[in-house]
């Protein structure tokens, strides 16, 4: 990425050569300790389009939840440029506030012992919204997120599916430009993920919605952003698709095929067979390689009940990108 490029018009958010460093002492005797510098983030560099959903990955200590509380103004960066719908995020923090929804999976944006009624009454008053405005984005968010039977339940009181569920309506009830998302899956089952997954798509579509979403469920990626960030020892190692990142990765693609009847490995151009199980096999392709013409020849030359192209799995393209330093 240029880094002397002027910044985008449409871009809600610009970090260029962002750094944020730490002093951490350490022992370095019985009685002795020593400063040490640390580097969090280390000359991040990206920019996100307004209605982009993004996922910024990375594992434990890559710098992925300092880079969030810089983008939120929570820290102040060390050095470089960042700007957040236009603003300076340290410098604009009420202002900013305005613009941002904010949603960390495992703290709560919401009063415990108040009817999520009442919690939903204060921050109309925070962020000072219209009371008519306030009361049809509630009506539309209470009924895309199932909310009317849990509007006079106390939040200590809700499940934790339903506090998310809570948490995200209180986020998004001010019409923020941009919603940042800290693991708003953990600890979900397979349904309230699902709903939660099907909702921010929803609220991106036809709100516009910026969504930036940090998580350690790759499932909430592949379902929901067009784009990820790859954070690693606080420097940015991907940036692109996921179809990107499977082909930067250079894994295999699977080919599984359900023929009419056991039958001995399949031959055809182009795919090896690396598994035989009954009448169904597993066919690798060589990286960069096209399922078309063995899809064909399977068609044309064997009786097929069945086929399906399995992509390599997201959690282990990015465990390989790891590895590679």
């Amino acid at each position: 990425m240029d880094e002397t490029a002027a910044p985008s018009t449409d871009a809600v958010i610009e970090a260029r050569d962002v750094r944020r460093t730490f002093l951490v002492r350490r022992r370095a005797g019985v009685l002795r300790r020593t400063a040490v510098e640390v580097h969090a983030v280390d000359g991040l560099s990206f920019s996100i389009e307004r209605g982009e959903m993004v996922g910024l990955l990375g594992p434990n200590g890559a710098g992925k939840s300092t880079t969030v509380k810089m983008l939120t103004g929570i820290l102040v960066p060390t050095s470089g440029r960042l700007r957040v719908a236009g603003l300076e995020p340290s410098a604009s923090r009420t202002t900013l506030a305005r613009r941002i929804g904010v949603v960390f999976g495992q703290r709560s944006g919401l009063w415990w012992d108040l009817p999520l009624r009442d919690s939903f009454a204060l921050l109309r008053r925070i962020y000072d919204v219209p009371v008519e405005q306030h009361r049809a984005a509630l009506a539309e968010f209470v009924e895309l997120l199932d909310l009317d039977d849990l509007l006079d339940v106390p939040v200590r009181s809700l499940s934790l599916g339903q506090r998310m569920r809570g948490e995200i309506a209180a986020a998004l009830l001010h019409e923020p430009d941009l919603l940042y998302l800290d693991e708003p899956t953990i600890g979900l089952d397979v349904v309230s993920k699902a709903r939660l997954r099907d909702f921010l798509r929803r609220v991106n579509t036809e709100r516009g919605t910026t969504v930036v979403l940090t998580t350690h469920d790759l499932g909430d990626v592949e379902h929901v952003c067009r784009r990820v960030l790859v954070v690693d020892h606080g420097r940015l190692v991907f940036d692109g698709s996921l179809p990107e990142l499977r082909r930067l990765d250079g894994s295999a693609r699977t080919v599984v095929v359900d023929l009419a009847d056991t039958a001995p490995p399949v031959e055809v151009e182009g795919a090896t067979v690396t598994r035989v199980d009954g009448p169904r096999q597993w066919l690798a392709l060589p990286p960069g390689g096209s399922a078309a013409p063995v899809v064909a020849q399977l068609a044309a030359s064997y009786p097929l009940v069945d086929l399906a192209i399995q992509e390599p799995e997201i959690e282990d393209v990015i465990t390989r990108l790891y590895s590679r330093g």
